[in-house]
This record gives structure tokens, sequence and C-alpha cells, in this order.
């Protein structure tokens, strides 16, 4: 059993009703977690995320289908309301209050990332409930009977919607917590793979997390690497793999991935990925940096001299293979050899 990876959509739901579910992976469901933590929501026609407010994290989350309005109340009354469609994503500040709602046809399914890997939050039902009639009559300039109707009950997270949605006609503009990845012509594209990337030199909302949406063709392979200062988590959306995994006492860890799977490595450890199968693979990659630093096996080998490489190795230089010349790391490489056994 992998202590790297763990299922978010076969694993147990925190809530669940009818309209919708919410699962959650947090370092007391996957305990290599350090730093992030990620969940998974799914609204169905008419369904709304209750208003709420992370406690300890900035969060970002992609759609992954569907169509949601997400409206926002931040720090020094901002407000904030957006339409967010599939492949979009979203920002929200740690203390921020918002809520989503799904406003299509079909169920929506949203991945979010959180910086924290044990999250918390405050809903807006259950924050009003724990304050008195009186207190809630002062704060809007009404009698406190006008409160008798709130019942004190335990907020459901999941509502449903009565009617139409109402979506403002300002929720189509611009707006600096949206983000529309899918959109991104992909600064690091290859014959056998891409990456369309979320950080903050093309996003500037973003200030301690980061998100990669990396395809790898049959025909490529993410090469070994590491994050010298990032952490990552992936979120399996489309595909099959297998990923390797070195820990720093000589342990390797090698597992298979597939849909609704999460990984994670923590930074520094080297890693790599290829796909298993004959369809592309799909990751929604999240970082707990705003820009990841990445180190890949292949421009290491032109770092050190020949001479180097051979007395560290035990290999004679005439030996060596002829490693290319490799001043920029290219993050994906074409696969010319078949897959070897999994060891």
């Amino acid at each position: 059993m992998s202590t790297h990876v763990a299922s978010l959509r076969d694993g147990p739901s925190v809530f669940e009703n009818e309209l919708g579910s919410i699962s959650q992976l947090d370092s007391s469901s996957l305990p290599i977690l350090s730093g992030l933590s990620i969940k998974r929501i799914v609204l169905g026609p008419g369904a709304i995320r209750e208003p709420q407010w992370n406690v300890n994290a900035n969060q970002i989350a992609y759609v992954t289908r569907g169509t949601v309005l997400v409206s926002l109340l931040g720090n020094a009354d901002e407000f904030a309301s957006f339409v967010v469609l599939t492949g979009q994503m979203y920002h929200v500040e740690s203390g921020a209050i918002y809520h989503i709602e799904n406003v299509g046809e079909g169920e929506a399914e949203i991945i979010a990332a959180l910086r924290t890997s044990l999250p918390q939050h405050f809903s807006l039902q259950s924050s009003v409930s724990a304050m008195s009639n009186a207190v809630l009559g002062n704060t809007y300039d009404l009698a406190a009977s006008a409160f008798d109707v709130f019942g004190r009950a335990d907020a459901s997270q999941i509502v449903r919607r009565d009617g139409a949605a109402v979506v403002p006609d300002t929720a189509g503009f611009p707006n600096a917590h949206l983000f529309d990845l899918e959109g991104q012509i992909a600064p690091l594209a290859y014959p056998y793979g891409q990456a369309k990337v979320a950080r903050k030199q093309y996003w500037a909302a973003l200030e301690d997390l980061s998100m990669y949406s990396l395809t790898i063709r049959e025909s490529g392979m993410r090469e070994p690497h590491w994050h010298p200062v990032t952490a990552e988590m992936g979120y399996v959306h489309r595909g099959h793999g297998r990923m390797t995994v070195l820990d720093p006492d000589g342990s390797l860890d090698t597992y298979l991935l597939e849909p609704g799977q999460v990984y994670f490595v923590p930074r520094a450890y080297p890693h790599h990925i290829e796909v298993l199968g004959d369809e592309d693979i799909n990751f929604l990659i999240f970082f707990d940096q705003p820009t990841p630093g990445d180190i890949g096996y292949r421009a290491t080998a032109s770092a050190f001299s020949r001479g180097v490489l051979s007395a560290s190795f035990g290999v004679p230089e005439r030996d060596l293979p002829e490693f290319p010349f490799t001043p920029i790391d290219p993050l994906i490489v074409s696969r010319n050899n078949p897959i070897d056994r999994q060891r």
C-alpha cells in the first residue's frame, strides 16, 4: 500500500445529500500531506454550496465539468460575482466568505486545493445561528422578533435553490479571482505533451499556491525531476499512468494512477510519471508556492563534467552515455523505449 496516493473520488464523503457531495483528503486521511489538502465538490442542478469561509488557508479551484456562479465578500468590502466554466479556475483568500452555485443544466464538479493540510471553515448559517436574536436585531437595525423564523439547526452545506438562478449582469466580466486556464495557449508544449499553468506571473492573485494542467501523451513521459522548495499534490483527471517516488531512506515507491486519485510528493523528492495504455493522461497538479521550481535529471547531466559523472557512477568516462547538452530542461520527454516492468 503506497503512502503517497489515495482516492478522492471513491473515498468517504465529509458531506452528502440528494443535491451533491463533498469529499476531502487531508493529513488525517493521507498522512503524508503537508501544507496542502484537496476537496471534490459535486453539485446537482439547482444546488448551492452554502456561503462559508476558510479559517486557515487560501484556496484555488478548477471546474472539471459544469457551470458555477461564485459570489464572495473579501477584506475591505470587496464584493465579487463571476461565472466559472469548465476548464476555468477561481481563487478565494483565507477568511473571505463565498458561495458556489450550480447555474448549469447538468451536474457540476469542482476540484479545490487548500494551502493547509488540515482545513477548517465556518458556515454563514452556523455562525449566524450562534448569535442571539437580540444581537442579530441590533446588527441589522431590526427588532429581535424578526429573527424568530430562523432555526438553529446545523448547516446543511449543500442546499437547494428555489426558482431560477439569479446571475448578475456583471458576472461575465473579467475578475481578478477568475482564471481561464484551459483557454491559455500552453507555455510549455511538445509533440508528446503540454502544460497549461496557473502561476503568479499569469495570475496575480496567487500568493502561496499554483497549478499546472499537465497532459502527457502515450508517446511522452514526465522525466524524473524534483522541486527544490515546492511540494506537489496531483489529481488524476483523465487517463491511467504509473508514478515512481524516491524517499530519502532509499526506498522506491511505484504505484498505478487512475482517474479520481490524488498523489503527494514532498518537496525535493525525485519522481517521474509515465502513461499506461494508449490514451493521454491529464493531471491537475497543485503546488504550495506561487511559482514552482523544477530540476530535471536531463539538465542535471549537463551540470557536471564527464569526469565528475564518471567518478560518481563508477563508470569509465569512455563508457558513459552521450548525454545531450541540456541548458533548459524540457519538462516532458519523448518515450522512445518500451515501458519496463514494475519493480
